[in-house]
């Protein structure tokens, strides 16, 4: 019977496993979709017998039975990266034929083949379309001893339905469609990953409900295009409405969303934010360029006049809304005067952060072929002179802060040096990245785990982060509920008792393998269509 006609009860455990048939972990490249979609590799391996490999295994080394590359082609250079990485693992594999590497995702859709002409020794290459088809290609791959090929033109099943392994316990992702109906011209995604297709309301929320059963307390809905959602089905609301809908759902405290398009932003949307209380006071929204002549080029259908209004309006319903965006340097044709209309823009939008990228030809799109390719000198200037920019308005932004009391949501593997200034680290609710400092004599049992809130009070700012040292401010006492308090959560609990020996090992994460420590899900059932 195939998954997704099972009827699914989140109080049945998954299993029970065969004993375990290698080690594996997987490698990802690329935007939150790629990790998302590496939480579904990761479940379906975990469901067919595999066991997570011990954090620090080398796959160089042979101590990995199955590798498996989630690759990105949206950036310049990632075939490089994809196949200096496959090189280096040729050793291993000759020395331990039985070693298994697999290739998905983006770069495996659009290379195909050409990855076992490059590197034979892969054995399995499969598509962004049929990423369940993963163990079974392995089995196949070592049943025959030759590789596996198989892409598919349209999607086979939603990812949705697919077993997860989630690589947190307090914050999941949670697919809303796939793929995109725009052509942006400097864009290989829509050939990638296909025509948008849109979930049903009441399959995303039943997702929702059982991550937030399954111990999550912040779910981020994901979609190349969030805001177009339900034009499949001819609901041009509905992605406010099921904004609306995430406010309704028990212990839920934390719903972002990403990426929107300015083209396609409503006034709808602006009020389901601003009317619905977990929905987080965020929003990422891609400028890609300041000039309107840059943007006919790139075809994206709104004018700079159009961006700004945008943030004007969100600002006048969440006036503490934190906006970061997207910007792209050195698009073919762009003119000096066109970058400073960007500077213009970037200066009067006052961004918290911006992700900031030179352009890149990327064979396949219409951009590749056009005229006046900017040298790479050009761009490198305008590029430097943009980050400067921006780096200022955010500490700027960031030092407005100073004296603010914020909710922060403790994370692992935010902050890298944690242990060397003895602070925690987390996401504020606008998704600031904040560390803070415990009581001296705070005991160890009452220390905040991942998952846990705390309130504290921000004490200095920084170019791409806040301080919140108030909890040391405190003379001759414990510290006030401002400087520092701390909320248990069913998320925290999740954690500990995954740490505790319900946990993994190497599972997903953006350029490695990093520690899993969230829950097995069978996949959600899809409602079929007629």
């Amino acid at each position: 019977m195939p998954l997704s006609s099972l009827a699914f009860d989140p109080a049945v455990p998954v299993g029970p496993r065969s004993a375990p048939r290698g080690t594996y972990q997987v490698r990802t490249f690329g935007c939150q979709m790629n990790v998302h979609d590496s939480e579904r590799l990761t479940g379906m391996l975990e469901e067919s017998g595999f066991v997570a490999a011990p954090p620090g295994a080398d796959a160089r080394r042979g101590e990995v039975d199955v590798i498996v590359f989630n690759t990105c082609a949206v950036r310049e250079n990632a075939d490089k990266k994809l196949y200096g990485t496959l090189g280096s693992l040729r050793p291993a594999k000759d020395a331990n034929p039985g070693m298994q590497i697999a290739v998905g995702g983006c770069l495996a859709q659009k290379d195909r083949a050409a990855i076992v002409e490059r590197a034979p020794w892969v054995d399995v290459v499969f598509g962004t379309h049929n990423l369940g088809s993963l163990p079974v290609l392995l089995d196949r791959a070592r049943h025959n001893t030759e590789a596996q090929v198989e892409i598919l033109e349209s999607l086979e099943v939603f990812p949705s339905t697919l077993p997860t392994r989630r690589e947190s316990s307090y914050a999941a992702w949670v697919s809303i469609s796939v793929g995109c109906n725009n052509t942006c011209t400097f864009c290989i995604v829509p050939s990638l990953r296909g025509k948008e297709k849109d979930r049903r309301p009441g399959e995303i929320l039943a997702e929702v409900r059982d991550v937030v059963a399954s111990g999550a307390l912040e779910v981020t809905l994901l979609g190349q295009n969030v805001n177009s959602y339900g034009v499949e089905f001819g609901d041009r609301g509905a992605f406010a409405k099921l904004l609306r809908a995430c406010g309704e759902v028990d212990g839920l405290e934390r719903v972002r969303f990403t990426s929107p398009h300015p083209a396609m932003f409503t006034d709808d949307v602006i009020d389901a934010m601003a009317e619905t209380p977990n929905v987080m006071p965020q929003l990422h929204m891609p400028l890609q360029s300041g000039s309107d002549d840059v943007l006919r080029q790139m075809k994206r259908s709104y004018r700079s006049r159009k961006f700004l209004g945008i943030l004007e309006r969100v600002r006048e319903r969440i006036p503490e809304a934190a906006i970061t965006t997207d910007i792209i340097v050195g698009f073919p044709g762009e003119t000096e005067d066109d970058f400073q209309r960007t500077l213009e823009v970037v200066e009067a939008s006052r961004f918290s952060s911006a992700f900031t990228f030179q352009y890149s030809i990327r064979p396949g799109t219409p951009a590749a072929t056009m005229e006046d390719q900017i040298p790479k000198e050009v761009v490198q200037e305008r590029y430097e002179r943009l980050t400067a920019l921006q780096d200022r308005i955010t500490y700027e932004e960031n030092s407005r802060l100073e004296g603010s009391v914020v909710e922060v949501l403790v994370a692992e593997g935010e902050g890298e040096r944690d242990r060397t200034t003895h602070r925690l680290s987390g996401r504020s609710r606008d998704h600031r990245l904040v560390h803070l400092a415990l009581p001296p004599d705070l005991p160890a049992a009452d220390r905040p785990r991942p998952g846990d809130l705390v309130t504290a009070t921000v004490t200095r700012a920084a170019p791409y982060y806040l301080i919140a040292d108030s909890a040391l401010a405190a003379e001759g006492g414990s510290p006030g509920p401002e400087q520092f308090s701390v909320r248990r959560t069913r998320s925290g609990d999740a954690w500990e008792s995954g740490t505790d020996g319900a946990g993994g090992g190497s599972s997903c994460g953006t350029g490695g393998a990093v520690v899993a420590s969230g829950p097995i899900t069978l996949g959600m059932p899809s409602l079929r269509r007629p």
